[in-house]
């Protein structure tokens, strides 16, 4: 799966240009960034952080940020866009950092591309320092449970939503504008008690609405949520 990244990381990098595609912009960026504001975080590790764009937003900020992603050809682009920011090649599996380094670790939109979900939740458990906090945004699981991207047209000319098979766990394949990856759709139980058993307490969850922007795809980003962003805090 990884050369599927590999394959389309150009894609990936024209995509997203320098601010983001549709949904980072009017949708995770600005809660994502609320979350972060004022409160004091010196060091952060962005686990998955592609071509790097959240990394420098968080250094916008004063925080000091290790942007680490497996596919080389993003952290290429990270470092090319930012020469002095630390990137490396790397898995959310095995972070190549000190036990309690960090204040912040991130997961932008990322856990649902990597494989062993419960191996990359104890290494942000571990590289977090006792009272540091885990950020995520993610897909909706009812989002990677839709065969072909959930939309469909009814007979009336009415468009529906739908999803099959929520509770199994599987690999979804999603294609658009030169991109076909491997997402893992599981359940949101998944992802919360896996955190649970992780060490790790919820503080904040929020299932944010686009903003600034009020158009068709807004209404349907209304109709069926996309993303959820949670922020959870290492038991102390």
């Amino acid at each position: 799966m990884q050369k599927d990244w590999d394959d389309s990381a150009q894609a990936w990098i024209d995509v997203m240009g320098t601010d983001g595609d549709w949904g980072r912009r009017h949708v995770l960026d600005a809660p994502m960034l609320a979350r972060v504001e004022a409160r004091g975080f010196r060091r952060a590790v962005n686990i998955g952080c592609g071509e790097g764009r959240f990394c420098r937003m968080l250094k916008a900020r004063g925080i000091t940020t290790v942007g680490i992603d497996p596919t080389a050809a993003l952290i290429e682009r990270a470092r090319c866009l930012d020469p002095d920011g630390d990137y490396r090649v790397g898995r959310g599996e095995a972070l190549d950092l000190p036990p309690g380094s960090m204040d912040l670790a991130v997961a932008y939109l990322s856990l649902i591309d990597i494989p062993d979900l419960p191996a990359a939740l104890a290494e942000a458990h571990r590289v977090l320092r006792p009272g540091g906090t885990f950020l995520i945004a993610n897909l909706q699981a009812f989002n990677t449970a839709c065969p072909d991207q959930g939309w469909t047209r009814e007979p009336d000319g009415s468009r529906r939503f739908c999803i099959d098979h929520y509770l199994t766990p599987r690999t979804v394949w999603v294609a658009w504008r030169g991109i076909r990856i491997a997402n893992h759709h599981r359940p949101l139980a998944a992802y919360l008690q896996g955190l649970l058993d992780a060490g790790f307490e919820l503080r904040h969850f929020a299932e944010p609405a686009p903003q600034g922007v009020d158009d068709d795809k807004a209404d349907r980003y209304r109709r069926a949520p996309n993303f959820l962003v949670m922020e959870w805090q290492r038991r102390g």
